[in-house]
């Protein structure tokens, strides 16, 4: 090998190293190996860039704005709390709950239906008496389950299927054609759920975490008269506090929310703080404060139009995460004061500006209503629960789902290409008002798309300089020439190195190596490329593995353990059922 595959076979490497070990977004470490790649001449420039006109990149796009015409006419609610009911049990409502969902994921992208369930399966838990824990997990390895049905169901599907494509110069794969592999690891990995699930999830209660907000807040008064009045709240000495912070002022009948530091005291006003109530011995010394008078309910605890509670997961994208609170600057970044973090199914207590956030992380806040429009679709936060979300398109419910239908229809029968078909679904959805551009704008994930396209580079460099044959050669020489022993090694790589990075990102730089490996052992590709797809998506042992584990992992109040108790089975069984399932169908002999 000359000196570009051993700078190829570094790179991967450190990007892997880089991915696991530290908290760089999967999109930047992606984009500069990108970078220097090209930059090296490793690949020329063209190659590099190669993956951002992939048809199954701009394929990807399209289908993010037709699941957000579906999410934004509430297409979702209706199918779904139409087929929930009352459940007497936790494995009945296990069963209700599934069901629906691998349908809708199978041709929705699993993120925004497990985004648009987490607060109407919080409130039917509730309603049914069933904790929350019981049914969070279920509903993202459903989420994960329905993507292996068919190409659309997950962007690695259609991403593996367009690489296909392009390395070999076959026509690829038809829509459910997964669905021969994914069908059975369904019904199986559904079967296991229902069967164990009830007894091995944990029994945790919603109400622990913000359920009494005198546990995290302090009430107090500004003295009438007192040295205060007319000070600014940076002035007043409010802002450099250690242990706690003020988050809203109450004056009259109108409430400041997000306090800014040149806000001016009156007397008489209620200042409320969120932090260590311990402090409020150290509070009360500041001359000019005074205890705030008995109303019985807490503030926060009193609707106002003025204010809005939120509970959002933060995601991995934030950039707020590795940092403290205080450090964040999270009041002049988001708008929007953090009341209280809740991490591994209990609240964080403590010094409350040197708290240091995590991914999954779930924040109370409190904001300004203008907050949730905003970001709803910032990729910083998993909104999770928002008593006052917008009013979804009612009206135009059923016909999102009918361009969802025609859009399968088309891809199926081939009438057009699945990347026209979801262009023109996408348009569709927007054109017909299902969805506005601005929605259609920000359902694109940047960070997923430069993920895609930026792997590619990657990928390439490893066939271009020979070191995907090369590994091949090693593969086969571990496996003992045994065909079978070689698609279990290609499984379960590709399974070890979704649950430490993106998973988007390890089949991309995997199918070039198991493409390599079918060539030399004289193999059918199909094989390999299905175990591709199959062991980047089935990522249940790790909150990390998957977006949606991420997303239910705050409002499930789950450890990291819990998803390690019920997701390694999982893996281990999903894993065995489609190497089988392929086996059966392509004897590899």
């Amino acid at each position: 090998m000359d000196w570009q595959a051993y700078f190829s076979i570094a790179l991967t490497l450190t990007a892997l190293a880089t991915l696991i070990l530290s908290r760089l977004s999967p999109h930047m470490v992606m984009a500069a190996a990108m970078a220097l790649l090209s930059v090296s001449g490793v690949l020329t420039a063209s190659e590099a860039l190669a993956g951002f006109s992939n048809p199954g990149l701009a394929t990807v796009a399209a289908m993010f704005v037709v699941a957000t015409g579906i999410h934004a006419t509430g297409g979702i609610d209706m199918l779904v709390n139409s087929l929930l009911g009352q459940p007497k049990t936790t494995r009945a409502a296990q069963l209700r709950l599934c069901g629906p969902v691998i349908l809708l994921s199978g041709f929705l992208n699993n993120t925004p239906v497990v985004a648009t369930l987490i607060p109407a399966i919080s409130a039917w838990a509730r309603k049914l008496n069933i904790s929350p824990s019981k049914l969070m997990i279920p509903l993202s390895y459903a989420a994960i389950l329905g993507g292996t049905l068919t190409l659309i169901g997950t962007s690695t599907n259609l991403v593996v299927n367009s690489l296909y494509q392009q390395i070999t110069g076959e026509p690829g794969f038809s829509l459910f054609a997964i669905g021969m592999i994914g069908l059975p690891a369904c019904l199986v990995g559904f079967t296991f759920i229902i069967w164990f699930f009830p007894k091995w999830l944990p029994d945790r209660g919603d109400d622990g975490l913000f359920g009494d907000v005198r546990e995290f807040t302090l009430e107090v008064a500004v003295a009438h008269d007192g040295p205060l009045v007319g000070k600014s709240v940076e002035q007043a000495g409010l802002r450099q506090l250690v242990k706690i912070y003020l988050v809203e002022i109450i004056r009259a009948d109108s409430v400041i929310t997000a306090v800014p530091s040149e806000e001016r005291l009156r007397g008489g006003d209620r200042l409320i703080f969120a932090g260590n109530t311990e402090a409020i011995s150290d509070l009360l010394r500041i001359k000019g404060i005074v205890p705030a008078s008995e109303s019985g309910r807490p503030a926060l605890s009193q609707a106002r139009e003025e204010r809005r509670l939120v509970e959002a997961a933060l995601s991995p994208h934030s950039d707020c995460v590795g940092q403290t609170i205080r450090d964040s600057r999270f009041r002049d970044r988001y708008g929007a004061v953090i009341l209280a973090v809740a991490r591994g199914g209990e609240r964080v207590s403590g010094n409350q500006g040197t708290i240091r956030l995590h991914a999954g992380d779930t924040l109370l806040l409190e904001a300004r209503p203008a907050f949730v429009t905003r970001q709803r679709y910032n990729k910083d936060f998993l909104i999770i629960n928002d008593l006052e979300q917008e009013q979804p398109r009612h009206d135009r419910a059923y016909l999102a789902w009918g361009i969802l239908f025609a859009v399968v229809v088309a891809a199926t029968t081939e009438i057009t290409s699945m990347l026209n078909a979801a262009l023109l679904g996408a348009g569709a959805m927007i054109a017909s008002g299902c969805c506005s551009l601005n929605q259609a704008h920000k359902s694109l994930d940047v960070n997923v798309l430069v993920t895609i396209g930026a792997s590619f580079a990657l990928g390439g460099a490893l066939v271009k300089t020979g070191v995907a044959a090369n590994i091949a050669d090693i593969v086969i020489l571990l496996s003992s020439g045994k065909a079978w022993l070689t698609l279990v090694l290609a499984y379960f790589t590709v399974s070890l190195l979704t649950e430490s990075i993106n998973n988007n990102a390890a089949a991309i730089l995997m199918l070039p190596i198991v493409l390599e490996i079918s060539h030399k052992a004289g193999l059918p590709a199909e094989p390999f490329v299905f175990a591709v797809m199959m062991a980047a998506s089935a990522s249940f042992a790790t909150p990390i593995g998957y977006q949606t584990n991420l997303m239910v992992y705050g409002p499930g109040g789950y450890r990291f353990r819990d998803f390690v108790k019920v997701g390694a089975p999982m893996n281990l069984l999903i894993g065995a059922v489609s190497i089988s399932v392929i086996l059966f169908i392509w004897p590899l002999a």
